[in-house]
């Protein structure tokens, strides 16, 4: 609906050679579009029968989310330890199929899609494994562990014709879309800078995630888990917390900037990795052993802007994106957006001219007033000084988000985050990590498909 959104005419007075008669300030409220599949039950026909292959913390999110959209059935599920498969029938409510092995999930002729919701070095193996045998894929993000890992996802996907869909959710917020919008409307100007923060100061979101009691090697396939990692004894701590290893995760990249990498490209419009990358940071607070950083800020450079991304740790704060351009200042804090233009109205120097002559200094104000006349009756406008934008409290993206993957199952329509729009971001994550951990500019080649150091 046309209230429901900023379109180009309601920014025309931004930054035009007006004067204003009062300053207004608006929020609005923006609207969910409805699920898809509409209310009533759809046939079976129209069923989409899926099986969640990793049943952890996310796995069991996004089952969730899976099941709140009209149309779908969970029919299996897969995990390595036997707590999360006794978990997954509990969120299922029903007694489903489950198993240890993600093979015998793919063998099932009653499953149409499978959720992937792995550590990060098993997403590849289990998405092309997947594709070859029939199967649409929604996958966790980072879609990849490695560079190359990410080209392959992508054949896999168009040489089999299979959907592949990324877990970034913001790609479907209606708040991003209404981003992406301001930002295409020529609002901002010109976007020289971004900058993007997500923190937080508790054990959980440092990963430090408690170690079930029953946790040993007859509960969970140790030798499973680490797949083509290097080998190593049992470890309960590298099972539960693999974030904090590079052998099985992107640690804060691979887990935080990825979801506002998502967002940037989805409204700034970016088809490709960034060209250059430089980070810092440390483990200066969780000092458990861990191999990835608890602090890390990231310098990107894209075409036409700079980016910079931290995201920390040991302090707590909003996840922040902010866009900043010559005619004005856009900024998404959680659910709520807001635009406040720049005075962009031309005005006489003041500063400089201190040190003329007087008489030079009062030539030069009579000259300019000549060339910008003052506004004349009846020319007067409105400048509105900020736009705000709010999604309804109970607005969950994660479910448009992996509605739109159903949708995608059902109607054989393109993914709103498909296999190469999560190459980008995940090559950004790895590109981060390489410049941490070799100390060095992280440069990104095309014609490669590498990074390399400057």
């Amino acid at each position: 609906m046309e209230s429901d959104r900023m379109n180009r005419r309601q920014f025309m007075g931004v930054g035009a050679k007006v004067t204003a008669l009062g300053a207004v300030s608006r929020t609005t409220l923006l609207l969910p579009r409805p699920l898809q599949a509409g209310p009533n039950p759809a046939p079976p026909s129209d069923r989409v029968r899926f099986a969640s292959i990793g049943t952890g913390v996310e796995g069991c999110t996004i089952m969730q989310a899976a099941l709140q959209c009209p149309g779908t059935e969970i029919v299996a599920a897969c995990d390595l330890y036997d707590g999360r498969l006794t978990a997954a029938r509990e969120y299922a409510k029903k007694d489903i199929f489950t198993t240890k092995d993600y093979r015998a999930i793919l063998d099932r002729k009653d499953v149409d899609a499978v959720l992937v919701a792995t550590p990060d070095h098993w997403h590849a193996r289990i998405t092309s494994d997947a594709c070859a045998v029939g199967k649409d894929v929604y996958c966790e993000k980072p879609m990849s562990h490695t560079v190359d890992q990410a080209f392959a996802m992508i054949d896999a996907s168009q040489n089999h014709q299979r959907i592949v869909q990324v877990g970034s959710q913001c790609r479907s917020s209606i708040v991003y879309a209404q981003a992406k919008q301001i930002f295409e409307s020529g609002a901002l100007g010109q976007v020289t800078m971004v900058e993007a923060s997500l923190d937080r100061n508790d054990a959980s979101g440092a990963w430090v995630y408690p170690i079930p009691p029953d946790a040993s090697e007859q509960t969970i396939d140790w030798n499973q888990f680490l797949g083509n990692a290097p080998k190593r004894p049992f470890d309960p701590v590298r099972f539960f917390r693999w974030r904090c290893f590079r052998d099985y995760g992107e640690g804060l990249p691979g887990d935080l900037f990825v979801h506002m990498l998502t967002g940037i490209h989805y409204i700034a419009g970016i088809t490709a990795p960034p060209s250059r990358a430089t980070s810092m940071g440390g483990i200066f607070r969780w000092t458990d052993n861990r191999e990835a950083p608890d602090l890390i800020w990231t310098l990107f450079e894209y075409p036409g802007f700079c980016l910079s991304m931290r995201c920390n740790l040991n302090n707590e704060s909003p996840e922040t994106l902010r866009f900043s351009g010559t005619k004005g200042t856009m900024e998404i804090k959680a659910d709520v957006l807001t635009f406040v233009p720049q005075n962009t109205e031309p005005q006489p120097e003041g500063y400089s001219i201190l040190g003329w002559p007087e008489k030079l200094r009062t030539e030069y104000l009579q000259q300019w007033q000549q060339q910008h006349p003052a506004t004349l009756p009846g020319q007067y406008k409105v400048i509105q000084s900020a736009e705000t934008f709010e999604a309804p409290a109970n607005y969950d993206y994660q479910v448009d988000h992996m509605n739109n993957f159903m949708e995608s199952v059902r109607t054989r329509r393109p993914s709103v985050e498909d296999a190469v729009y999560g190459k980008n971001t995940s090559i950004a994550c790895h590109m981060a990590n390489y410049a941490y951990f070799q100390k060095c500019l992280a440069v990104w080649s095309e014609t490669g498909r590498n990074i390399q150091a400057a």
